[in-house]
C-alpha cells in the first residue's frame, strides 16, 4: 500500500502546510492531492509545490470537469507534467448539482454521459494520434452548433503529452464508481469505509471492470481512497474533529433527495443517523447536527485516536484492495506515525 497526502482546498486565506509536504517527499510518499470547491483552486498550488519538491507525484483530487473544456484541462495536465518531470497524476469529477449550477453557471445534466465523453476527449488529446473531433451529446469538436462560424478546425496539441498519464476519477454513487472501474486509471473515494467495501463498492468496480472489456482488474486500477487521520489519546477529542466534516456533507452538501453524502451514510448502515443529521442541518441547527453523527461512522471512514488504536485499526485499511491510501493530516507527527506504519 502507497501512501499519499491529501491538503483539499484552503479556506478564506490559501496557506499551504509545506512542513508535511516536504516531510512526506522526503520520507517516500507517493502522491500529494489538493482539491477545489469554490474558493482557491486545485491546479496552482501544485504547481507551486511541484517547484519544492523531487519525488512526489502531484495529483488534482479534484479538478472539476464544469470548471474546464476538456481541452483546457489537457493543457494544464501536459503543462504541469513537463513542468514536474512527469510527476502529475489527473483527478476528475463533476462536483454535486449545487456547485455545478450555482458556482459554475453549468447545467448539471447526465453526470455519467458527460464523464465518459469528458474522458475520451481528453485522452483523444493525450494521445495526439489525429487532430481532435468530437461527435457527443454533450460536446463536439470542432464545435457546429446553429451559432457556429464555420471556421473551426480540427486540432493537434501542439505540446506533446503522455498518452499513459493516469486519469482518476472521484466517485460516490455506484453507477459512478462502475463507470470509474470502466474508463478510468484509478478512483478517488471520499469518505471510503473499508467495513462496508463489499457491500458498498465490490459489486460496482467488478461491473465497470467487465464493462471494460479487456480483462481489467484490480490489478490494473488504483483504488485510493482518503482517510483523514487524528492522533490524540483523547478519543472522545478525536472524534470530535472529524464530526464537523461529516455532519456539513452529510446535512448541507445538496438539497434533500439529492445529497451523495447523504445516500452514502445510508448504504452503510447508518440511514436513521443520515436523516437526523440532515434535518438538524437544513434547519440551520448545525451544532445538533454534528451531535448526531455517530461515533461508530467517524470510526467507519477515518483513523482517530491514541497510535495504539490506530495502528490496530489500520488492519481494516490493508483487507481492502487499497494501493494507495491519502491520508489528510494536520501534523508532521501523523505524517511520521503512518509512513512507520505502512511504508517499507
Amino acid at each position: 500500500m502507497r501512501l499519499g497526502l491529501n491538503i483539499g482546498y484552503s479556506g478564506a486565506r490559501i496557506d499551504l502546510p509545506l512542513d508535511l509536504i516536504l516531510e512526506a517527499d522526503r520520507l517516500g510518499y507517493y502522491a500529494v492531492w489538493t482539491a477545489e470547491a469554490y474558493g482557491s483552486d486545485a491546479v496552482s498550488p501544485l504547481a507551486w509545490i511541484g517547484a519544492l519538491t523531487k519525488n512526489i507525484k502531484l495529483g488534482s483530487a479534484i479538478m472539476q470537469m464544469p470548471a474546464r473544456s476538456p481541452a483546457m484541462t489537457a493543457m494544464t495536465a501536459i503543462t504541469l507534467d513537463q513542468l514536474s518531470g512527469g510527476r502529475f497524476l489527473l483527478g476528475l469529477g463533476l462536483s454535486g448539482p449545487q456547485v455545478v449550477e450555482g458556482w459554475h453557471g453549468r447545467p448539471y445534466g447526465k453526470p455519467l454521459g458527460i464523464t465518459r465523453e469528458y474522458v475520451s476527449i481528453v485522452r483523444q488529446i493525450l494521445a495526439r494520434e489525429a487532430p481532435l473531433t468530437h461527435d457527443g451529446r454533450h460536446y463536439q469538436i470542432p464545435y457546429r452548433g446553429p451559432d457556429a462560424t464555420g471556421l473551426g478546425v480540427a486540432l493537434k496539441s501542439i505540446s506533446h503529452g503522455r498518452a499513459d498519464m493516469p486519469i482518476y476519477l472521484a466517485a460516490i454513487g455506484p453507477k459512478n464508481v462502475a463507470l470509474s472501474a470502466e474508463i478510468a486509471d484509478g478512483w478517488l473515494p471520499i469518505f471510503f469505509s473499508p467495513a462496508h467495501y463489499e457491500a458498498a463498492y465490490q459489486a460496482a468496480l467488478e461491473a465497470g471492470f467487465a464493462a471494460a472489456g479487456n480483462g481489467k482488474s484490480l490489478a490494473d486500477f488504483d483504488i485510493a481512497p482518503s482517510v483523514t487521520v487524528v492522533i490524540d489519546d483523547n478519543l472522545e477529542a478525536a472524534r470530535n474533529q472529524i464530526k464537523p466534516v461529516l455532519a456539513l456533507y452529510i446535512g448541507g452538501m445538496g438539497a434533500r433527495g439529492k445529497n451523495f453524502y447523504y445516500d452514502l451514510a445510508c448504504r452503510f448502515g447508518f440511514a436513521d443517523a443520515a436523516d437526523k443529521i440532515q434535518d438538524h442541518y437544513l434547519a440551520g441547527r448545525k451544532g445538533e447536527a454534528m451531535m448526531a453523527v455517530p461515533d461508530a461512522l467517524v470510526d467507519a471512514v477515518a483513523l482517530v485516536g491514541p497510535k495504539a488504536r490506530i495502528r490496530d485499526r489500520l488492519a481494516l485499511w490493508r483487507d481492502c484492495p487499497i494501493t494507495t491510501l491519502n491520508i489528510s493530516a494536520y501534523s508532521v507527527d501523523t505524517i511520521r506515525f503512518m509512513a512507520e506504519q505502512l511504508l517499507p
